[in-house]
């Protein structure tokens, strides 16, 4: 898995209405990658930021499902009616009714494995540091600040202009992360 884009750019608020303001404005000039930060949730953000890539946790779980359930069944087919086969009562060594409940049990199980391992990809974990973390301003995100960082992998991102546009919305101060 690819390490993720560190912010490029990073502006410092004291006024969360101003960081609402540069977020309309950012998404209004055709910016997706915005992340927001602050030590309490912003009433809004939520609906003006773009939703990020969709997450296809669910066809995880339907694909690992099929997968666990064909290995489960799969197995208690070889192991009855291939390699060791007993004749219990009178029964067909393949009794497949038999194996609905194991096989049903190895479905829930790779399901559930699999929507793990999916989310674990879509919010790129594990990542045990992010860039913005090497910016010692950032230790003031808990204490009163809030931070909007505009993504160098955003397709619109221009370092000019996008500095232009955090700085008219008088931020305390723009931290540039380089490479």
């Amino acid at each position: 898995m690819a390490e993720p884009q560190a912010p490029a750019l990073l502006a410092e608020f004291d006024d969360p209405e101003a960081v609402l303001a540069a977020v309309r404005e950012l998404v209004d000039a055709g910016y997706e990658r915005i992340e927001v930060y602050g030590p309490t949730p912003l009433d809004g953000v939520d609906e003006l930021l773009p939703d990020p890539r969709p997450a296809r946790i669910a066809r995880w779980s339907f694909v690992g499902g099929l997968l666990g359930g064909a290995a489960v069944f799969g197995f208690q087919v070889w192991a009855m009616a291939v390699d060791w086969p007993i004749d219990v009562g009178g029964r067909a060594p393949l009794s497949w009714p038999a194996f609905l409940v194991p096989t049903f049990e190895g479905v829930i199980l790779s399901a559930a494995i699999a929507a793990v391992l999916g989310l674990f990809h879509y919010a790129e974990l594990p990542r045990p540091h992010h860039r913005v973390f090497d910016l010692d301003a950032f230790e003031r995100a808990s204490d009163g600040r809030f931070f909007l960082a505009l993504g160098a992998d955003d397709p619109r991102f221009e370092p000019a202009r996008a500095r232009a546009l955090l700085q008219g919305h008088d931020p305390r101060e723009v931290h540039a992360l380089g490479d």
